[in-house]
Order: structure tokens, then C-alpha cells, then sequence
């Protein structure tokens, strides 16, 4: 019997959505209730940037209906990416102890973001809306100058909780090291994220890579398949500037369809933040999945809004 099928974007509120896909006139308060009449999953990014302020958190939940499931992405500084303090919650900032004008992470500093994580999120899980937590890890985390193994403090901290990792340097899937790799995931029940990323040999692209290592959730994250804006930009629209078109879309369909023999839920995100190319992108994907694999769609996306599909122009 497959899994079933999510699909939604990386952020809500991405300028691009807000400037070519919500209606004109739509106040920003009311932007995630039109979302989720369109979509039950959404990946939430700014957690990435701010712990999560519970009272924000408790408003996501009465803004959305039941089945609705967030996905949320920790922490910059638990994913390894160089932080500022005034990016820790305000009790934090005095226990940090800074380096270069970074803050330098220690377990009892991770222990304690951590902590405060869990506490901003909490409506979620009380609401049962909590998805997966993402650590998206930075490219600099390599095979060359660490092991997983570092990452077991952050795990033990979100025991009892989905924990998904996608990893950012193709060092840890190249050649012997995936089975390791695997054995890592499989052994502590993480989520290997998968990705559709461009094709290349570029140290930060990871190849598509079919791996369910938990019985409970595939992930796949579609970042398009523009290598040269991948590689060379540097804002989010032009890293992730791609249009996918049906073809491509269909693939990703096939592989999540693929996954979804191995596990009970698969939630595909579209981070192609360029314009309105993630919500037409995951729109597409929905109505493919509604015409070629419907078996695989939760009741929540039964009872969505049809929408017309509308390709690459």
C-alpha cells in the first residue's frame, strides 16, 4: 500500500509569491489562509533566521485548517551556518561566546537554542500540526573536516520528534561513503533528504539520489535545475531561478510515487523561489499526482481548491 503524497512550497511569503501569485488586493494577515486552501504542506523558513515567537506560532495554527502540516526548518546556527548574536533569542546572547564576530556553537549553547526551538514551536505539535524538523545543513559540513557522528547532541535534543537532514556537500553520498552515510540515517531514524537539483560535479550539488531510510516520512526538497544560478548566484531568486516544466514535474511525481512504496507519508517542497515558480510548480505536481496517481493523495488534498495547471512559459 503507497504512503500518501504532500506536496508545498519553502515559505509562504516569499516576495516573488506576493508580487505574482497571491491576488493584488489580498492583506499580507490573510496570505497563509489563502495558501492553504491551495496546499496542506508548507516548509517554514524563517524559523531558519529567528527562533519561532510562540504567539506567532499559536496564530499559524488558527489560520489553517485541520490537516494542515508545517515542516520547520531550524535554526541557522544548528545547521552550522555562521550566525550573528543578535540572531539568538535575546536570554541567549549573553551565553554566547563569539569568534570573528560569529558565535561559536558549544553543546550547552546548542543544548539551550534547542530548548528555546521546541518552546516557540509547541502550538504546533499541540494543534497536531508539526511535520518534520529540517536542518538544512551548510555546504562547509564536509566529509573532509567532520563526521556525522557531530551531529548526535542536535539529535538526542530532538529525540521523540521527525528530524530531517539534508546535506549540502556531495562528499557525503559519493562513492563508499553512502552506505555509511545511510547506516548513519537509518541507525538513529533520521529522514535523508532527497533532492531534484541541477546536474554537476559542484561540491554543493548532491545528485538525485533515491533513499527512504524512515518508515515514517520521505522528504524531497526540488531546488530546480539551473546549475549555472545554483553555482554562481548569490541571492535566493537567482540560485533557485527555475520554471519546471511538465515533463520534469512528472519525474518528480515518479519518484516520489517511488518513495512513497518505502514509506507511510512523502512530502515534496518546491524551493524554486524565483517569482511564482514554486506554487505553480507545486500546483502542476498536485494535479499530476490527481490524474496519473490519485491512490496516493491524504484526504486534505482531496478536499483542496482543483487548480487550472500552468507550465513554463
Amino acid at each position: 500500500m503507497l504512503g500518501r503524497i504532500r506536496a508545498g512550497t519553502a515559505s509562504w511569503t516569499d516576495p516573488g509569491f506576493v508580487a505574482e501569485w497571491y491576488p493584488r488586493d489580498l492583506p499580507a494577515t490573510y496570505r497563509l489562509r489563502w495558501y492553504a486552501e491551495h496546499f496542506n504542506l508548507v516548509e517554514v523558513n524563517s524559523t531558519f533566521y529567528r527562533v519561532p515567537d510562540r504567539d506567532m506560532v499559536r496564530k499559524w495554527c488558527e489560520q489553517t485548517p485541520d490537516g494542515f502540516i508545517f515542516d520547520v526548518k531550524l535554526h541557522r546556527l544548528l545547521s552550522r551556518h555562521s550566525t550573528r548574536s543578535e540572531l539568538l533569542p535575546a536570554e541567549l546572547r549573553p551565553k554566547a561566546v563569539l569568534k570573528g564576530g560569529k558565535v561559536e556553537l558549544t553543546e550547552a549553547l546548542e543544548r539551550a537554542v534547542a530548548k528555546s526551538f521546541l518552546k516557540g514551536v509547541s502550538p504546533l505539535e499541540q494543534a497536531g500540526k508539526l511535520g518534520a524538523f529540517l536542518l538544512q545543513l551548510s555546504p562547509a559540513f564536509s566529509p573532509r573536516h567532520n563526521a556525522l557522528q557531530e551531529l548526535d547532541t542536535l539529535i538526542e535534543c530532538f529525540a521523540g520528534y521527525t528530524l530531517a537532514i539534508e546535506l549540502r556537500n556531495r562528499g557525503w553520498v559519493e562513492d563508499t561513503r553512502l552506505a555509511q552515510t545511510r547506516k548513519f540515517f537509518v541507525d538513529r531514524k533520521l529522514v535523508f533528504v532527497m533532492v531534484d537539483a541541477p546536474e554537476g560535479a559542484h561540491f554543493t550539488i548532491l545528485p538525485n539520489i533515491d533513499l527512504v531510510t524512515h518508515r515514517r516520512l520521505a522528504y524531497l526538497r526540488a531546488h530546480g535545475r539551473n546549475a549555472e544560478g545554483y553555482i554562481r548566484q548569490r541571492t535566493v531568486a537567482g540560485r533557485f531561478d527555475h520554471d519546471y516544466s511538465r515533463p520534469e514535474l512528472q519525474e518528480i511525481a515518479e519518484r516520489a510515487v517511488k518513495a512513497a512504496g518505502s514509506a507511510n507519508e512523502v512530502h515534496v517542497i518546491y524551493n524554486t523561489n524565483k517569482a511564482d515558480y514554486a506554487p505553480r510548480a507545486a500546483t502542476n505536481f498536485q494535479n499530476i499526482l490527481r490524474k496519473s496517481f490519485p491512490d496516493t493523495l491524504p484526504a486534505e488534498t482531496k478536499r483542496l481548491q482543483p487548480s487550472r495547471s500552468v507550465y513554463a512559459r
